[in-house]
């Protein structure tokens, strides 16, 4: 993931590299690459020769090109990119809505604040990926799991964890929606049925239902509540039929 930051000013600058420079030691697992500019022009250039960001952090106010200047240029050919703006004044807030900016930062950029901000736009970045990889926070960083490893998620205290088929568990960090809204966008890809009110197995690894539970194919047997019974057993034999047309 590249992350273009560009401010004519070099105390600002240096202080947003300092703050990408914490940002990519606390999330290891998050593969960031950045490229700096502090010339607006050169930028506004590169954009129309097609360099191509994924998250753009860039300076409002700014001699040649202006934050906005740049912003509609990306915009224009590149809905998908997260665009940060950081200002030193609040003015041009409705300029940044026009462009679909995910944030609007004030200077000097508390740290808080850009953890937040970034956190939102690699989130928000990864919702294009979601049809073949669900992505979930750590402690250790964003990690990014292709859903046909996912043996089943289970919501243990507060976190989920989620168990590979390589029998790895992946756990997040305390999460503050519930469990069923944690798990929607699982689901909506499909292969995935909600068993218990805290499991969700992949429905390509399990083994055989029994009686108040599904055994995995690795062996591990999952609790159904009675409550969904009848629609586990519904689901896993339509599932089971679409396998053999």
């Amino acid at each position: 993931m590249k992350i273009v930051v560009c401010d004519d000013n070099m105390e600002d600058l240096e202080q947003i590299r300092g703050l990408l420079t914490k940002y990519i030691e606390i999330n290891e697992g998050v593969p960031l690459e950045t490229v700096y500019f502090t010339d607006s022009g050169r930028l506004y250039r590169q954009i129309q020769s097609h360099l191509q960001g994924d998250i753009y952090i860039l300076d409002m106010i700014m001699s040649e090109k202006t934050g906005i200047d740049i912003g509609t240029l990306i915009r224009n050919t590149d809905e998908r990119s997260a665009i940060i703006y950081i200002t030193s004044s609040d003015d041009f807030a409705f300029e940044a809505y026009g462009v679909h900016a995910v944030r609007y930062l004030l200077k000097p950029v508390l740290e808080e604040l850009f953890i937040e901000a970034l956190d939102y736009a690699i989130a928000d970045i990864s919702k294009e990926k979601r049809d073949t990889v669900y992505t979930v926070k750590t402690k250790e960083g964003f990690v990014s799991i292709p859903y046909s490893r996912i043996e089943y998620i289970e919501n243990y205290s507060r976190t989920l964890n989620i168990r590979l088929t390589d029998n790895k568990t992946i756990q997040s960090i305390f999460i503050r929606k519930s469990f069923d809204e944690e798990i929607r966008q699982v689901i909506k890809n499909g292969g995935f049925v909600q068993v218990h009110k805290s499991f969700l197995v992949n429905l390509c690894h399990v083994e055989k239902l029994a009686p108040g539970s599904v055994i995995m194919k690795s062996g591990t047997r999952i609790p159904v509540s009675k409550t969904r019974t009848a629609d586990v057993k519904k689901e896993y034999l339509k599932f089971v039929s679409e396998q053999y047309q």
